[in-house]
């Protein structure tokens, strides 16, 4: 083969790969055409769709205070003392063993209520011959009566002298004499075997005993003591600026005094007030006031430190909001609100009386206002916050 016909040959070979190529062009061409066709809608749409909305605000949801106006009690705040009406001595006024302790130390006790026994047997046997012995004299009373009496008709008929008739008339008067006395001693004696019985004199709890069975005691020898625990007493001392302030109260009407222990969450004790010292003490600038309330189920024992309120007016008409709301800044004092489009907002405030979680605020806010009471250090002046539902006083 020449070398012409060799290049003729491979010519024609490129011809044909280069034809073939180009058919292969076209179908690609063409499929991707008919596919772009195909997606060509879905392709416009995504490139029409709208870009992403931005993400929500967050916004805090705090509970709020709905400002009205209220009625205000006004208290005057103190530290008092719970005392006993009632805390007596027990005291032996009988000399023997003690027998018996009826009850145990500690025990709360009726009126009444048998506590000691000390060995009654001689005073028993006094009584005894206390008896006896008036007894006998009621005989020889009973003898002189009728000796008299005989006398009496005897001396009208001369019978008898008169001297023995007034002879009989004195014996039946001085056996009469005896037999009172034996009836005196015979009391006594009773009296004196009552007294080897200990009873309470009232009703309270009974403290440590003093002594214990088998001991001799003596007329004056300490027991025990019993301490009434309800109603108590509850002693406080308020300054000289405010009795002005208590006696008004008082002469209005009954003053409720609202007592409560120091770490406890439960219901106060309330009582009335019902006793204030004539004298001011010099050195405290104070005086005594008491109040007395009751204590049935004893959760209350004297000595305890109280805090005492008492309630001494009403401010009638009050914008009051929780104390928790306040919070204080270089500025003064301020409560935070919930604002146009629903962004907290500072209000500076100036405030009144104080009523236990409420107070008064004479300035700043308005009624209707939603005070924000919960969250506060989570939220600045223009934080988004949700109100929750509101609160009410009570």
């Amino acid at each position: 083969m020449t070398f012409s016909t060799a290049y003729s040959l491979e010519l024609c070979q490129m011809k044909r790969r280069f034809a073939l190529s180009r058919l292969h062009l076209f179908v690609i061409l063409f499929i991707a055409g008919a596919l772009l066709f195909a997606f060509w809608g879905k392709i416009g749409l995504l490139w029409r769709r709208s870009p992403p909305p931005a993400p929500a605000v967050f916004r805090m949801p705090v509970p709020v205070f709905r400002v009205e106006t209220l009625s205000l009690p006004i208290y005057r705040d103190y530290i008092g003392t719970t005392d006993a009406i009632r805390n007596v001595v027990l005291e032996a006024m009988a000399t023997g063993y003690l027998d018996r302790q009826m009850v145990p130390d500690g025990s709360d006790v009726k009126k009444g209520a048998l506590i000691y026994r000390i060995d009654p047997r001689n005073y028993k046997a006094t009584l005894d011959q206390a008896l006896a012995q008036k007894e006998r004299d009621k005989a020889a009373l009973e003898y002189a009566k009728t000796n008299q009496r005989r006398n009496a008709l005897m001396i009208v008929h001369g019978d008898v002298s008169k001297d023995a008739y007034q002879l009989s008339t004195s014996s039946m008067h001085q056996a009469n004499a005896t037999y009172l006395y034996d009836k005196a001693a015979m009391e006594v004696a009773r009296i004196n075997l009552g007294y080897t019985l200990i009873r309470a004199p009232f009703p309270g709890r009974l403290g440590k005993s003093l002594v214990y069975t088998g001991t001799l005691i003596g007329s004056g020898t300490q027991i025990n003591t019993l301490v009434q625990m309800d109603p108590l007493y509850v002693t406080f001392n308020p300054r000289d600026k405010d009795f002005p302030l208590l006696e008004r109260s008082r002469r209005k009407g009954p003053v409720t005094v609202d007592v409560r222990v120091p770490g406890k969450d439960s219901p106060p004790y309330v009582g009335t007030l019902t006793f204030m010292d004539n004298v001011v003490d010099r050195t405290t600038g104070t005086f005594v006031a008491r109040a007395t309330l009751a204590n049935p189920k004893f959760r209350l024992i004297p000595g305890e430190f109280v805090d005492v309120s008492v309630r001494v007016g009403t401010h009638p008409k009050a914008l009051a909001v929780p104390q928790i709301a306040v919070g204080s800044n270089q500025t003064g004092k301020y409560v935070y609100v919930v604002g146009k489009g629903g962004l907290a907002e500072i209000r500076p405030v100036s405030l009144g009386i104080t009523s236990r979680e409420m107070i008064e605020v004479r300035s700043g806010l308005k009624e209707g206002d939603l005070v924000i009471v919960g969250n506060l250090q989570k939220i600045g002046p223009g934080s988004p916050v949700v109100a929750l539902p509101g609160k009410k006083k009570g």
